[in-house]
C-alpha cells in the first residue's frame, strides 16, 4: 500500500466517525460499466470466454461487497452489441474486430443478467443512441456495420459518425433495436446517457439538408433538432411500456439542463446546457411522465463558482415532477488536485448532501473500475460508512403500487431458513430480514436486512457454519418487480 493511500484510508476512517450517517432503507445505488474502448470491461478485446465472465464475475463480487443495488451495463456503445439476440454487429470491443462474437460462444448481456440478479442488482441495459463510430479509423469499421449498409442516416462530426436523428427511419429503426432486447432480455431498465446529438465542435452540425426534407413544420433548426430528439424519447418510452409495462426508462442527462440567464426556469450556473449543445430537453421529459428517472451528470464539487454540486442537487431535486432523480457522480475526478477534488471528503459529504434531500433517490457513479481502484479511498467510504448495510431500489408507485402477497409456511432448521414458493404472479424475490432476539422488529431499519434475492424460485437461506442463529429471529417478505415489498411473514426464531 503506497503512503498515499494509507493516509487516505486512514483519513476516510477517521472522516467516517465524525460525519456518521444512517443509510437510507431504499436508495438506488447504480453504477456504470462501461464497455466502449474497454474502459471497465473487458479488459481488453479478444478474451477469452472465460476470462471475460470472470472478469465481470469479478466486478459484481466488489460491487456487491459496497452494497451497490443496481449495474448500468453498456450494451450499445456504437451502433454494435454485446448481446447476441440483435440485428446489429457484434462490437469491436469483444473480440477486436467488429462482427466477431466471444469465442467459444456465450451471451454477455444474458450472463450479465443472471449474475447481477444473482446479487439482487437490478440491470439495465445502457443504450448509446446515435454515436455510431468512435474514432475516424475507418478500418475498425466492419463493410457490414449499417454506417455502410446505409450510409443515407449519417453524417459525420468532429471525426466520428452519428445517426441522423432528423429521419424518422432512423428513429424507426433505434426504436427497433431497443425494443428488441427489452423483449428479448430480462432487463430491468433501458437508460441513455448523455450522448444526443454530439457535443459541439469547431464545424457546423450537418444536417441542413434533412431539416429542408423534413422540417415537421419548425422554422428554427435548433427547435427542430430538440424535436427530433423529443420524437425517439416518446417512441421508446410508448414501446418499452406496451411491451413491458415494469422496464424502466431513465435518462443520464449533462449535468446543467439550462441557466437561469437562459431561462428563469433554469439552474444557478454558467456552462454548457444539455438543451441547447445536446439538444436534451429532459425536464420535458419528465414533466410528461415519458421517463421514471432522471440521472443528472453533476461532477462537480461544492463551492465550485461556474456549476456548484449542490446548486444543481438542490435545482434538480425541485424539478424532479414526481419522478425518480438519481445523482450522477464522476469518480474518476477523485485524481484531479484542483477545485476541492484532492479533498476526501469532498465525494462522502457530496452522498451525505444529498441524502439529506427527500426528492433525491439516490446515486450512479462513473465509472466501475474508478470505484474498484479505490481513487481517493472512495471505495473505503462506502464499505465502511456510506454502504455500510444493503439499500433496496425505490418503488416506483405510477407503474406499480400493488404489495405482493405475503410469504408463508416460514422455517429455520440448522441454520437454513426456508419458506413456501409464492403463488402470486407478480413476485420477483425476497428480502431476508434478520432481528436481534430481544430487539425490535423494524423493517424500516436496514441494518435488519441480511441478503435480497432476485429469484422466485430461490425458497431457502443458509446462515454462515457457527453462526449463533439463537440469538435472532427472522422474517422474510416478497418483491414485486418494481421492488415493493410484502407484508412481513411470520416471524421465527433462530434454531
Amino acid at each position: 500500500m503506497s503512503i498515499r493511500i494509507f493516509f487516505l484510508a486512514a483519513l476516510t476512517a477517521i472522516t467516517c466517525n465524525l460525519f456518521s450517517q444512517t443509510s437510507p432503507k431504499r436508495e438506488f445505488r447504480g453504477v456504470w460499466i462501461a464497455t466502449v474502448k474497454n474502459i471497465d470491461w473487458p479488459s481488453k478485446a479478444g478474451l477469452s470466454s472465460d476470462l471475460q465472465k470472470e472478469e465481470l464475475v469479478r466486478i459484481l463480487d466488489e460491487h456487491q461487497r459496497n452494497k451497490m443495488n443496481a449495474i448500468i451495463f453498456q450494451v450499445r456503445p456504437s451502433a454494435d452489441a454485446f448481446y447476441a439476440n440483435s440485428e446489429e454487429l457484434w462490437s469491436y470491443f469483444i473480440a477486436g474486430r467488429q462482427g466477431q462474437g466471444p469465442e467459444p460462444f456465450y451471451d454477455p448481456l444474458e450472463f450479465a443478467i443472471q449474475e447481477a440478479h444473482k446479487r439482487g442488482m437490478e440491470l439495465h441495459a445502457w443504450f448509446n443512441p446515435y454515436r455510431a463510430t468512435n474514432d475516424s479509423n475507418e478500418s475498425l469499421v466492419s463493410p457490414n456495420h449499417i454506417t455502410h449498409q446505409k450510409p443515407e442516416w449519417f453524417f459525420s462530426y468532429s471525426k466520428k459518425k452519428f445517426f441522423d436523428p432528423g429521419l424518422p427511419e432512423v428513429r424507426d429503426y433505434i426504436n427497433k433495436i431497443i425494443l428488441n432486447v427489452v423483449r428479448n432480455y430480462d432487463i430491468d431498465g433501458v437508460h441513455f446517457d448523455d450522448y444526443f446529438y454530439p457535443y459541439p465542435g469547431k464545424e457546423l452540425m450537418p444536417d441542413t439538408i434533412t431539416f429542408a426534407q423534413y422540417p415537421n413544420g419548425f422554422t428554427d433548426i435548433h427547435d427542430w433538432r430538440r424535436n427530433n430528439v423529443d420524437l425517439l424519447i416518446k417512441s421508446v418510452s410508448d414501446s418499452i411500456k406496451k411491451a413491458k409495462p415494469y422496464v424502466k426508462f431513465g435518462i443520464s442527462p449533462f449535468g446543467i439542463w439550462r441557466n437561469k440567464s437562459e431561462d428563469p426556469r433554469g439552474s444557478d450556473t454558467k456552462g454548457m446546457s444539455g438543451y441547447s449543445a445536446l439538444y436534451a430537453d429532459v425536464l420535458k421529459w419528465t414533466e410528461r411522465g415519458w421517463i421514471d428517472y432522471v440521472n443528472p451528470q453533476i461532477y462537480f464539487p461544492f463551492n465550485y463558482a461556474p456549476a456548484a454540486y449542490e446548486k444543481l442537487v438542490d435545482w434538480w431535486a425541485k424539478n424532479a415532477y414526481g419522478k425518480h432523480i438519481y445523482v450522477g457522480h464522476g469518480i474518476y475526478r477523485l485524481t484531479e488536485t484542483k477545485n476541492g477534488w484532492n479533498d476526501p471528503t469532498q465525494m462522502p459529504r457530496q452522498i451525505r448532501y444529498l441524502r439529506e434531500n427527500p426528492n433525491i433517490q439516490g446515486s450512479v457513479y462513473f465509472s466501475s473500475k474508478s470505484i474498484t481502484n479505490n481513487l481517493g479511498a472512495f471505495q473505503d467510504s462506502l464499505r465502511l460508512d456510506l454502504n455500510k448495510n444493503i439499500a433496496l431500489v425505490p418503488t416506483m408507485p405510477w407503474i406499480d403500487a400493488i404489495k405482493p402477497i405475503t410469504v408463508t409456511e416460514v422455517e429455520m432448521k440448522k441454520g437454513k431458513l426456508s419458506w413456501q414458493k409464492s403463488q402470486d404472479r407478480n413476485v420477483f424475490g425476497y428480502v431476508i430480514y434478520r432481528f436481534p432476539k430481544k430487539g425490535t422488529i423494524d423493517t424500516e431499519d436496514p441494518k435488519n436486512i441480511v441478503k435480497v434475492i432476485y429469484d422466485v424460485n430461490s425458497l431457502s437461506y443458509t446462515e454462515e457454519p457457527n453462526f449463533k442463529t439463537r440469538k435472532y429471529k427472522y422474517g422474510i417478505t416478497a418483491l414485486n418487480r418494481l421492488k415493493s415489498e410484502s407484508i412481513l411473514s411470520e416471524i421465527v426464531k433462530g434454531k
